[in-house]
């Protein structure tokens, strides 16, 4: 029986002071997306508000996999996303929350989407997040009250890497935030791929490890 995994993507469009322009990073989605269909999965959309997400890096739509998203089923699924208030997320075997700087905005304390990270981890199905994206691990609370970071190897966007990209705009520093919450973080050179699974969790640092993070959640679903 095919695998199904849950895509949950932000819907902020602008963050900071000067109201940056921003989205989901393009990349960041249509990368794992490929990685997900060519392994025959079923792939839904869901976002906090069931608005129509945004995409960021349009700019990026030479590189294969992002053109195919934009032009074939994987944008048009996305824009039809469900709220997650409305998807039962138990009947998925695997979520992903890819990056851009948009859940950066509307994901560090949203209740519902630390309940639905909270039970997915529990349940021992598959979590995984990549860059900006492991700001949705933050403030997770596991049933024992320790949060689900505590001990955890995990990868996100670097403070060196925001530096140079989007110091100025985010609210905190994501590497800082996910150390203070007890993670040990991994990282390698700024801007080169790398991710990290431990257990069912998978994590990846930047939008060239969008890629690897599917591929290593593929690995545990298969394993399954």
């Amino acid at each position: 029986m095919s695998k199904k995994v849950l895509i949950v993507v932000s819907n902020a469009y602008v963050i900071g002071p000067h109201n940056r322009r921003t989205g989901n990073f393009m990349p960041e989605v249509a990368h794992p997306y490929a990685e997900f269909d060519r392994a025959k999965y079923q792939i839904d959309f869901a976002s906090l508000t069931g608005d129509t997400p945004f995409l960021d890096a349009l700019n990026l739509a030479n590189d294969p996999d992002n053109l195919v998203f934009l032009v074939g089923k994987g944008w048009a699924s996305m824009q039809k996303g469900n709220k997650l208030s409305e998807v039962d997320v138990s009947q998925y075997d695997a979520i992903f929350m890819p990056g851009g700087l948009a859940p950066m905005v509307d994901m560090p304390e949203h209740p519902l989407l630390k309940k639905v990270i909270k039970e997915t981890y529990e349940r021992k199905a598959v979590v995984g997040a990549v860059c900006h994206g492991p700001v949705s691990l933050l403030n997770v609370k596991l049933s024992n009250g320790t949060f689900l970071l505590a001990g955890k190897n995990i990868s996100s966007f670097t403070n060196e890497e925001e530096e140079n990209y989007a110091q100025a705009d985010v609210p905190f520093d994501l590497e800082t935030a996910l150390t203070k919450q007890g993670a040990i973080f991994h990282k390698t050179a700024p801007w080169q791929a790398y991710s990290i699974a431990d257990g069912n969790l998978v994590t990846g640092q930047n939008p060239a490890s969008a890629k690897g993070v599917a591929e290593k959640m593929i690995e545990l679903l298969e394993a399954v």
